[in-house]
């Protein structure tokens, strides 16, 4: 009989407390596991604690999950600033620092040195690739990418992308480990920059923006088209299954001359360009398209949340039907 790897893994250790480590953290530790999550200063930590608990209290409300197991979640979560306490007992690691190669590079050595032999060790990038990031290590067999989509506890697909070295058992463990706390996993097979969902959503926005830079639309309009037409669908149905549906001889007809005329540029649009040299981030600076006030900022967060939360009530009762 086949031992389950799963079985053997009891801590979990991520390493960055920021926008995604700390939703990361709460799903292994809400599912049961022993956390220990590390950043450089206290004042991240603590405020990675906070949104936790809030996290978990919006879940709570919305019956996602029970209000008692809020207390057991947040005690299963260790916090420390020093690498070597986070990584010491450490069977399975997630590292969710900002998105910088020679930081990630000099982490990954670091956390070779200080695990176990039989650790595993994974990065939540967006692009890179785990054999730039795990290059300086001697267990190259055990590292791979791990890419979670915000918010991380909300979204439930996890990208597994394998290096080259990266072992079948490698990819089987994580695999296991994430179904097993509810995720859904989705094997990567050949390393390429942006792995899947960061190509699709890259190809999109390259579009979007070459829509409004034409003239075509007004940046809301694009939006409100994506919202209410096939955004919709693509909750329920991908790309491939849509599009089978209509018939790859349609298809091929209606793109015969649109491929022409869409945007294949290698360069950023200057049209978003602009937007960053003159100041205009989106959220972070209360301007893009929009003018982001608090109260619009909010609005927007909470109806993405909401949606999610609907999505994750829906599936939850599926399962139990």
């Amino acid at each position: 009989m086949a031992v389950n790897k799963v079985t053997n893994i009891k801590n979990i250790t991520v390493i960055g407390a920021g926008l995604m480590g700390h939703g990361i953290a709460q799903e292994f530790a809400c599912a049961g596991y022993r956390v220990h999550l590390h950043d450089i200063t206290e004042e991240q930590l603590n405020n990675a604690r906070v949104q936790i608990e809030k996290n978990l209290s919006m879940l709570a409300e919305n019956s996602v999950i029970k209000e008692a197991n809020i207390s057991g979640t947040l005690q299963r979560i260790q916090t420390t600033t020093e690498l070597g306490v986070a990584a010491e007992d450490a069977d399975f690691v997630v590292e969710a620092v900002t998105e910088n190669l020679t930081l990630k590079q000099r982490i990954f050595e670091e956390l070779d040195s200080l695990c176990q032999s039989h650790t595993i060790l994974a990065s939540n990038t967006t692009a890179l690739m785990p054999s730039q990031i795990g290059v300086n290590t001697n267990r190259k067999d055990k590292i791979l990418n791990t890419h979670y989509f915000n918010p991380p506890y909300l979204i439930p697909l996890v990208e597994l992308i394998r290096s080259p070295d990266t072992s079948d058992e490698t990819v089987s463990v994580t695999y296991d480990l994430l179904t097993a706390i509810g995720k859904t996993p989705a094997v990567i097979e050949k390393e390429a920059l942006g792995f899947v969902g960061p190509r699709l959503q890259a190809a999109l926005i390259r579009e979007a923006f070459s829509i409004v830079e034409q003239g075509i639309a007004s940046a809301e309009t694009v939006d409100l088209v994506v919202r209410n037409s096939f955004g919709r669908r693509l909750s329920v149905a991908g790309p491939f299954e849509v599009f089978e549906l209509a018939g790859w001889d349609l298809v091929v007809a209606a793109f015969e001359e649109l491929y022409k005329d869409l945007n294949s540029s290698a360069d950023i649009n200057p049209l978003l360009r602009g937007m960053v040299d003159t100041g205009k981030l989106g959220v972070k600076s209360g301007e893009g398209f929009y003018e982001w006030s608090d109260e619009r900022q909010q609005a927007l967060r909470d109806r993405l949340s909401q949606s999610l939360i609907r999505a994750m009530q829906q599936e939850n009762k599926s399962k139990s039907d």
